[in-house]
């Protein structure tokens, strides 16, 4: 009988009595850091409910400054998102399903405003489209602004919200099998035929969840905006630009601006999961 064995198996207990304690510590660190990010996302956002009655908050949203903002928000949200679906899901097929000389200069260039800071994006815009502006200064001869108008906080909106789509439907076409829109070229479909009936349909799902995320990224535009379209009641005010400006005199309806823009991005992350088909 070879007696080595015996304290190799006796050394084994002993390290795993020695490596317990660590695992140990290892699941209480993360649950500990767990819980504080838990919290330090939570706490902020229940004290906006917690700070407010039911009744202030029903008495805030019949102020006309939160209903001038929440309906051009809406409004204004509601336009930016389709100009991005239309202009930009062409750009994205194009780019998943074609292989062109300076593609990745396109990709850069619709990644950037993702990473500008909204107060660069803001400026950039009212150099272009202001009355001294780059396109401005032409505008400007037919009498036409767009500076400080409804239409910038559009533009606005569109600048920074477009990334958001344009990404995710690229993803989306990208994940698309091509054996499906061979076949259906075999069949003497034309490329307008098999993007409609193909390529768009399969990936459906990608691209209503990107309209989605870029809604809800207009929706919150802030700096932009403010440099852009300014901050007017009525014109151009939207629901982020009222909430700076109420939080001044008016707190319960900036807090009650502020719990209607938590909702949507509550029920925004929610739609997002159920079109994917993810679970809580």
């Amino acid at each position: 009988m070879d007696l080595t064995q015996f304290p190799q198996e006796s050394e084994a207990p002993r390290h795993n009595s020695r490596t317990k304690p660590g695992r140990v510590a290892l699941t209480l660190l993360v649950v500990v850091l767990l819980a504080l990010f838990l919290l330090f996302v939570t706490v902020p956002i229940a004290s906006l409910f917690l700070r407010i009655s039911p009744e202030a908050f029903l008495r805030s949203l019949a102020e006309p400054v939160v209903l001038d903002a929440l309906t051009l928000s809406l409004i204004t949200a509601m336009m930016s998102t389709v100009i991005v679906v239309i202009f930009g899901t062409p750009l994205a097929l194009i780019n998943a399903r074609h292989d062109y000389r300076g593609r990745d200069l396109v990709d850069t260039l619709t990644d950037l405003p993702i990473v500008l800071p909204p107060a660069v994006a803001g400026i950039a815009l009212l150099m272009a489209f202001g009355r001294r502006g780059v396109i401005g200064q032409y505008l400007d001869l037919f009498g036409i602004h767009i500076a400080f108008t409804t239409f910038a906080v559009i533009l606005a909106q569109v600048f920074v919200a477009s990334p958001f789509y344009i990404r995710q439907a690229k993803a989306s076409f990208e994940a698309v099998d091509r054996v499906y829109e061979d076949a259906a070229r075999t069949l003497g479909a034309s490329p307008w035929t098999v993007a409609r009936r193909v390529t768009i349909p399969l990936a459906w799902g990608g691209l209503i969840s990107g309209a989605i995320l870029s809604f809800a990224r207009a929706l919150g535009e802030f700096g932009a905006t403010i440099m852009f379209a300014g901050n007017y009641q009525g014109r151009t005010q939207t629901m982020p630009l009222a909430i700076y400006t109420t939080m001044q005199g008016d707190l319960d309806a900036s807090i009650s601006l502020a719990i209607i823009l938590v909702v949507i991005s509550f029920a925004v992350i929610a739609a997002v999961k159920v079109v994917t088909r993810r679970k809580f």
